[in-house]
């Protein structure tokens, strides 16, 4: 907290001057009450009042931005009750003990206040609240703001009671590693003999032994590395193969201080089933697959398996099992960011499990395999990674060239793969995935060909830039490859970079059309309540898209021509596009406004209403209120970046 100066001071008197609890009273009386008050200013994250802080005033925001919260009964756990703004009054359940109403709880001070960006307030004293007091006018403008202000309390417990009383408890996804793990972690010397680390399995009942260069780690041999390496030594007694042989070198770890989900979320992507944990740079333990379906809810896993041993029949039931993993994870509360990852990395299973059945299928009609390498890639939201329900399919296919081929083969390539994209967009269909409204699929002409094919569809797009070019070139640019050859997608983006690279003018037409889609401003609290403000806002097509576009012509800007929303933003602080503090507010913005929109796409599919992502302002909370306006803002602040790097 810092002392304001006396031309802060005079500011600070100006802009109080006609507030509504100074507003009745004359010039002298309140500069007699003024000077009785207080000018406070704080930083970022620091605390205005304490838990235990006895209230002896009321404070009033006149500039900057704070939070509401309550400790709960572990230590460093923290609820937020609500966001207060300029204008706002801090210290409002206080007014009981002003107006001398007799305590009926005894219960210590748990509500601490705390900044949440640079703010300052002026301290009113009660006695000076009590000097005024007399004046209908301010005691009815304190009758509106408590009013207002229950309401908002009242509609977010009975949020919590809703929840609670639906979900019931849940063991947390925020446990730690070092919670689930085995220890102590059965060790071999990489010199020891293979037969030495069998026996050590069998001997402590392990799946795995974890391989040690003296105390640094390896390697690790598992149940699976000696039945498959198994087969090549039997018969030769000739020779004792060491543990170094026949470990994995260098394996994915885990440190013993991160969250369930972050191991979590290796066990998915790197497709393993045990992970050494680390801690100050020792192997203190291990935890398998088998571990999380012991100690946690099996839902998760249950699904995986769901996905890989689904056929044709049983698509179907993939949806029902992701989705479950969805209601758990956001039940949960885990950050915005693992909830993705996790529900991406299934998602892709269930593509790629798709591509494997349609290739199968399309053998037994006698098509044989792919002529020619492929790629099969996702656009839009599964593009950008940040798809948690099934909407409808967005991807298109590049295959490689096909010149070489004589007449009759570039036909049976071409027919080919228009059988293994009407197959897959079938499986998929089948699996949850709606057909795309829009025709934007694989199995669209326009949107399968091989590497000539998109190159030329590329400068068509350069040189005739219409809305719906440019709306077509945005999703398209959103890419993401599911699966296919990895030397030809690196021939695809290679293209993608050469013909992007000098459409200077291609990016300025994006921008300019980004014009006629301004961000909304989400009006405060009261204003809404008098009906004067915002009655809808569309999260994705006021929020997201402006988000997802200006993030996106900058980043082609500046070079980089694939990735996610999280990859764009570092490369840009990389390229001092943004600063690092900014990056931060970015993502707290995109990350606030993909819960709000989750949480509520949940609600509507679980009322069976249709999902949308419009959305009566009068059914957001308070805080997600606050968290929405406070994202709307940095995504203009965007957006406006956006325009002043094409000198708009």
């Amino acid at each position: 907290m810092t002392a304001p100066n006396n031309q802060h001071h005079t500011l600070a008197a100006a802009h109080v001057r006609h507030h509504p609890l100074f507003k009745g009273v004359d010039d002298a009386a309140f500069e007699q009450l003024y000077s009785r008050c207080q000018l406070l200013s704080f930083e970022t994250h620091e605390i205005i009042l304490h838990s235990k802080t006895e209230r002896e005033s009321l404070l009033l925001i006149l500039n900057g931005t704070v939070e509401v919260f309550v400790q709960g009964a572990a230590v460093g756990k923290e609820e937020v009750l609500e966001i207060l703004q300029t204008g706002d009054l801090i210290g409002l359940s206080s007014i009981a003990d002003f107006l001398g109403e007799p305590v009926h709880i005894q219960t210590q001070h748990n509500v601490g206040v705390r900044s949440i960006e640079p703010t300052q307030c002026l301290d009113i004293p009660f006695d000076v609240l009590e000097q005024c007091w007399e004046d209908e006018e301010i005691r009815n403008y304190m009758l509106r703001q408590l009013a207002v202000r229950l309401k908002d309390v009242y509609a977010s417990l009975a949020e919590q009671v809703y929840l609670a009383q639906r979900w019931g408890e849940s063991e947390p996804f925020v446990r730690r590693v070092h919670d689930l793990m085995s220890s102590p972690v059965i060790c071999a010397q990489s010199s020891d003999t293979i037969q030495h680390v069998a026996r050590k399995m069998i001997d402590n009942n392990v799946s795995s032994v974890v391989v040690l260069e003296e105390t640094r780690l390896a390697g690790i041999i598992t149940e699976s590395d000696l039945v498959r390496q198994m087969g090549t030594e039997i018969g030769n007694t000739q020779t004792q193969p060491s543990a170094r042989s026949w470990m994995t070198p260098n394996p994915v770890t885990v440190n013993s201080d991160d969250y369930y989900y972050e191991a979590l979320a290796l066990f998915l992507t790197e497709n393993i089933k045990h992970l050494p944990v680390i801690k100050d740079g020792q192997v203190v333990g291990m935890l398998t697959l088998s571990d999380l379906m012991r100690k946690k809810n099996r839902g998760l896993f249950d699904s995986i398996q769901t996905i890989e041993k689904a056929d044709i029949a049983h698509l179907g039931r993939i949806k029902e099992a992701i989705y479950s993993v969805f209601a758990n994870l956001l039940r949960d509360d885990l950050p915005v960011t693992h909830i993705l990852e996790v529900l991406t990395t299934l998602y892709d299973r269930l593509v790629q499990h798709c591509l494997q059945l349609a290739s199968e299928t399309l053998k037994q009609k006698g098509l044989g395999g792919p002529p020619v390498p492929y790629c099969w890639l996702h656009m839009g939201s599964s593009g950008r990674a940040e798809q948690f329900m099934l909407t409808d399919q967005d991807h298109f296919l590049v295959y490689a060239s096909v010149d070489h081929l004589d007449e009759n083969d570039r036909h049976q390539a071409a027919n080919y793969f228009s059988h293994l994209a009407e197959t897959v967009v079938d499986y998929l269909q089948r699996a949850g995935f709606a057909k795309c409204k829009g025709n934007m699929m694989a199995t669209n002409p326009d949107w399968r060909g091989p590497l000539s094919y998109w190159q030329q569809t590329l400068r068509q797009w350069a040189l005739r830039a219409t809305n719906n070019t440019l709306m077509q070139a945005h999703n398209f640019l959103a890419f993401r490859m599911v699966q296919g050859d990895q030397h030809l997608y690196e021939q695809f983006l290679q293209l993608i970079k050469e013909e992007l690279k000098p459409s200077s003018i291609f990016l300025y037409r994006m921008a300019v059309l980004e014009k006629e889609h301004s961000v909304p401003t989400l009006d405060h609290p009261l204003r809404s309540l008098l009906r004067l403000g915002k009655k809808e806002i569309d999260l994705k097509k006021e929020a997201l898209f402006p988000f997802h576009h200006a993030l996106q012509i900058l980043a082609l800007h500046h070079g980089l021509y694939e990735g996610t929303p999280l990859d764009k933003m570092e490369h840009l602080v990389g390229k001092k596009v943004f600063t690092p503090s900014f990056k931060e507010e970015l993502l707290y913005a995109y990350t606030g406004v993909m819960k709000i929109r989750m949480e509520h796409a949940w609600h509507q599919f679980n009322q069976k209403q249709p999902v949308s992502s419009r959305l009566p302002v009068s059914q957001l909370n308070y805080r997600e209120k606050e968290d929405l306006r406070r994202a709307l803002k940095t995504i203009r602040s965007l957006q406006q970046q956006m325009f002043i790097h094409f000198g708009m």
